[in-house]
């Protein structure tokens, strides 16, 4: 099942080792491909684009079939059932109320002088958004992606997804995706879909940046298009650690391992605690839930190349290799999860409690389920409203600013060899003729 390790054997740098994960490798050949699929639809437009859905996903779609018609929404809409899109506003309505709270203002600062500073914020004009399709449907992530760009005031919301063999797109997609205000949605996904959004082709008009989750050569293709488009992340495996003391449940702990672990086989699945009853609990208790899993199979796998059941000295510990694993989850299944809170560093997502699963954030907690993964939250955040807006900054000076300011300019200037800077300053001061 899981990997065991304890402190006390192997020190704290030693588990840390021993659960180190380097980014894998990526195949050059899947390298070439992206590359080539990015050039095709550069250079052919739509007709890659249908090309590259026959060849991947098997569907023929006609050009005038790849833009989702309004209709179609509507019937999705009623095809999931009352149930479902109540769960999808209800879930709509707390990532709106959520993301309202961090959305970036505009303002300004006036100096002595009478200069004034400031930053102004606008939304990006057009976004768009992938969404995984295949065996599974994520409506989660279209809320997840299209509620904070539209809280961030963006007009134009792109949705791309592959189509089912009967070129249709998941109807739980669709009526997520007509909740959260997409403006457009469009059958077709893989790096093509990237691409297609990157430089724009005869149907899809390109957007100035893409979000969302997709699998490697999704990932791939978005790392290539990065610097014409902007992108949020380019996202790993999933992800989950779970800090945990005596009193936490051994079934609750190991079903929130398991939520994690059937993602995917690369998925990632960690309990660090210095109770070893609760670990060697936690343990039978995998074993126990795993025979009902429907996706038991991958989820097992997951737990053996990538789940680990750590021993430690005490909590604080915990959080020192909690630290240094910066995951994309973490959970603190402890009785006082608020006094331990100052000690996490780096995290994509805290989990404060018993009674918080990680799997309230992936759908309706408020905050978005598009984390940093592998590490990386050691130096980035979640997927939020001031992914969606631009700053620039302003600056009005007074002329009795500009007095003051001229001899710093006119040094910095001359340090730096570029005279046209400090003449274009000084062609400004009232002894030039000017008026002040």
């Amino acid at each position: 099942m899981c990997l065991r390790l304890e402190t006390r054997a192997l020190g704290v740098a030693g588990v840390i080792r021993a659960l180190d994960r380097p980014a894998a490798g990526v195949d050059p050949e899947i390298h070439r491909q992206v590359e080539a699929i990015i050039s095709a639809v550069r250079a052919r437009g739509d007709a890659a684009l249908l090309e590259f859905t026959e060849r991947f996903d098997g569907v023929c779609v006609a050009p005038h079939e790849l833009r989702v018609a309004a209709g179609e929404y509507e019937s999705a809409e009623r095809g999931v059932g009352e149930n479902t899109v109540q769960a999808l506003r209800y879930a709509a309505s707390r990532i709106e109320h959520f993301h309202r709270h961090g959305l970036p203002r505009s303002w300004w600062v006036e100096d002595d002088n009478g200069s004034l500073l400031g930053q102004q914020v606008r939304p990006l004009d057009r976004v768009g958004i992938y969404v995984p399709g295949g065996r599974a449907a994520y409506p989660s992530t279209v809320l997840m992606t299209a509620m904070p760009a539209r809280v961030a005031g963006v007009s134009e919301v792109v949705l791309v997804s592959p189509p089912a063999s009967d070129k249709s797109l998941n109807a739980a997609v669709l009526a997520a995706a007509r909740v959260a205000g997409v403006t457009e949605a469009y059958r077709v996904g893989g790096a093509q879909a990237v691409a297609a959004l990157a430089y724009g082709t005869e149907t899809i008009r390109r957007v100035d940046k893409i979000v969302g989750p997709g699998n490697i050569y999704v990932a791939l293709a978005k790392s290539k298009v990065f610097s014409q488009v902007g992108i949020d992340m380019v996202a790993g495996p999933s992800e989950v650690v779970v800090v945990a003391d005596e009193g936490a449940d051994p079934e609750w702990v190991a079903a929130d391992l398991l939520a994690q672990a059937e993602h995917d086989p690369m998925a990632r699945a960690v309990l660090l605690t210095p109770a070893a009853g609760l670990l060697e609990n936690v343990a039978q208790a995998l074993e126990g839930q795993l025979a009902g899993l429907t996706r038991g199979a991958i989820a097992r796998k997951s737990l053996e190349n990538n789940g680990a059941l750590v021993l430690t000295r005490d909590l604080v510990e915990a959080l020192v290799i909690a630290n240094a694993l910066a995951p994309e989850h973490l959970e603190l299944q402890v009785g006082d999860p608020f006094s331990l809170l100052p000690r996490v560093r780096h995290a994509g997502a805290i989990f404060l409690g018993r009674h918080t699963p990680e799997v309230i954030g992936d759908y309706v907690a408020g905050p978005s389920h598009v984390l940093p993964t592998g590490g990386t939250a050691r130096f980035s955040s979640p997927l939020g409203v001031e992914d969606f807006v631009k700053r620039s900054s302003v600056i009005s000076y007074s002329a009795k600013g500009l007095r003051e300011a001229w001899p710093h300019v006119a040094e910095l200037a001359r340090v730096e060899g570029l005279q046209a800077h400090g003449a274009a300053a000084q062609a400004r001061l009232p002894e030039r003729g000017h008026p002040s």
